[in-house]
């Protein structure tokens, strides 16, 4: 092969070791005398140039706005930039479509060991897939490796997956399908490590289908994904290998984790039906409130707690940029016992934001006196404290007497939809008081907050119900039973018996403790 035609990539060819072989003694290596493949069809040749060009192709196609993806606007990116990462999208495509929040999202995944090395997995098997036949070539005529043809394969992937234990060059005389079955071994045996980047509610089995190549351990599999993939490729986001139905008109699936998700569990026959995980708010509500918040003097953030959602209010301040709301001052918990405990860890997910929680305690048990509580609050900061703008969290129509009372404070409304009345909006809008739905928020980010208060209730509910000494249960079990042991003995027992002691839950939740010897 010329020094000319050894710089350039192939478009078609062959995808895989077909079929039929026909030995050959003469005129090849050793190593190729017991099978080596019938003639190729030709090869049509396309430069670097191309091949970057075709790689972009969805930025023209899809990109854009367009009619045909007003049905995914507003929506998170959170989900598709992991996705892209480890399926090996190129740096310069990835800064430029997925880094645009936050510029240093690729060198953070390229330090999680476990992501790391899946992208480089599937960077590797793309470009034999994609390679296949120039690859194949230059090993059986001109006898190379893998690690000789840097115009085809990342050689940086492979002394990366070296230097972490994985050898993916073992020997010289292996055909070309053997390393993808072996790609395909090591992406399936370490893909669930990556699980811990994609949020809970995700059916992670749905993403896990993406990188595990159907019968990718044997030749037959990796023939067909192959197949596929060569006759779609212009289809699969950015020409990255993925176990997926491809259809045209999908255009780009990582154009956002609306349409991702939406596409993925259709594939699986599946509906993915709470959007609001995905979705966020648009940029007309984010600026609003990063208006009213830099026109203010000082300005505190109010929540009446038992009239809002604190995972919602989570999300929403999750959602917004840090340095548009810093100058946000405090945010005021006005709180009651009957309220939702996770209220009170909302300080650890507050942007730095300094947080107030006050407890409003009950005259009567049937009578809540948060809305007191809160109005007074209100005055007291208007009046005392020198704030001049409000940020009021609560859906009870009540506030309105509050916000009338003072016509020289600022105020922008929170509210949830389904729990406002369309008297308040209209009160609202009447003087062109700005308000919005924390609904609008994604609520996809909001489950760290969820599992810190599932995991605090869990664990006040066992202190509560569960008590339990071994020690004292040891000894009235030695005075029941009058067994008689040296220390030896009861430290062996200890070890054999008491501590491997765990917990049975049953199908009917009914939970046990179980003696177990090691």
């Amino acid at each position: 092969m010329s020094e000319e035609n050894e710089k350039t990539t192939y478009r078609t060819g062959t995808i895989a070791p077909p079929p039929e072989y026909e030995p050959v003694t003469i005129g090849t290596d050793e190593r190729f005398k017991q099978y080596v493949t019938k003639t190729e069809a030709p090869q049509e040749i396309v430069s670097e140039d191309e091949r970057k060009d075709a790689e972009e192709y969805f930025e023209s196609t899809e990109n854009a706005e367009s009619a045909e993806n007003a049905a995914w606007h507003n929506s998170t990116r959170v989900i598709v930039t992991n996705v892209a990462y480890l399926i090996g999208v190129r740096k310069e495509l990835f800064d430029r479509d997925f880094a645009l929040n936050d510029q240093d999202v690729f060198d953070k995944l390229e330090k999680n060991r476990d992501a790391k090395i899946i992208r480089e997995l599937c960077r590797l098997r793309c470009a034999i897939e994609r390679y296949f036949g120039p690859i194949n070539r230059a090993m059986r005529f001109e006898y190379k490796t893998i690690l000789n043809l840097p115009q085809y394969v990342p050689t940086d992937a492979i002394t990366y997956l070296s230097g972490v234990g994985i050898n993916i060059v073992r020997g010289s005389n292996r055909m070309l399908y053997e390393y993808v079955i072996d790609i395909n071994g090591y992406i399936s045996d370490r893909i669930n490590n990556c699980s811990k980047l994609f949020p809970l509610w995700l059916n992670w089995q749905y993403v896990r289908d993406l990188f595990v190549m159907p019968n990718g351990r044997t030749q037959e599999g990796t023939r067909a994904a192959a197949e596929v993939y060569y006759s779609n490729r212009m289809n699969y986001p950015y020409q990255s290998y993925i176990n997926w139905k491809v259809e045209p008109e999908q255009g780009n699936i990582l154009l956002n984790d609306k349409k991702f998700v939406t596409l993925m569990y259709k594939q699986h026959h599946d509906n993915f039906s709470d959007l609001s995980k995905v979705t966020d708010a648009g940029d007309r509500i984010k600026n609003s409130i990063y208006d009213f918040v830099a026109d203010a003097k000082k300005v505190v953030l109010v929540v009446d707690c038992e009239n809002s959602d604190p995972y919602k209010l989570t999300a929403t301040l999750n959602n917004l940029d840090t340095d548009e709301i810093a100058k946000i001052s405090k945010i005021i918990l006005y709180n009651d016992i009957h309220a939702s405990t996770a209220w009170g860890l909302l300080t650890n997910y507050a942007k730095g934001i300094e947080v107030e929680h006050i407890m409003t305690e009950r005259v009567k048990d049937n009578k809540s006196l948060v809305d007191i509580r809160l109005s007074t609050g209100v005055c007291r900061e208007f009046f005392a404290n020198g704030v001049d703008s409000f940020m009021l969290v609560s859906s009870d129509s009540d506030y309105w007497g509050l916000i009338e009372s003072l016509p020289d404070a600022r105020f922008l409304v929170m509210l949830e939809r389904g729990k406002s009345s369309f008297d308040i909006k209209q009160a609202l809008s009447s003087r062109e008081i700005f308000y919005c739905y924390i609904d609008d928020f994604c609520t996809g980010n909001s489950g760290d907050i969820k599992m810190a208060a599932l995991i605090g209730e869990i664990k006040k509910y066992l202190a509560a119900k569960v008590s339990l000494n071994v020690n004292v249960m040891l000894d009235e079990v030695y005075r029941s039973t009058r067994v008689r042991m040296t220390s030896a003995e009861e430290k062996q027992f200890y070890q054999k018996y008491i501590k491997p002691m765990h917990l049975v839950i049953e199908d009917n939740g009914n939970v046990k403790i179980e003696l177990r010897s090691k």
